[in-house]
């Protein structure tokens, strides 16, 4: 089963627990955060289109 490892967001009060959330200044930001934590976590970050984005590991076991 995949598991959320991090939140972005450019709106902090969107957002609340669960996963490491970064809070950023801007969508440019928050895109390049996203690309930085997907190689570092070797994970997958997805646009929810709600200015949100996730990052998530998809071999993560249960």
């Amino acid at each position: 089963m995949s598991k959320i490892v991090a939140v972005i967001t450019v709106d902090k009060e969107q957002i609340a627990g669960g996963a490491p959330i970064f809070i950023v200044r801007s969508r440019e930001e928050q895109e390049q955060v996203a690309f930085a934590l997907e190689k570092i976590m070797n994970a997958n970050a997805h646009d929810l289109k709600n200015g949100l984005m996730v990052i998530i590991d998809h071999a993560a076991s249960g």
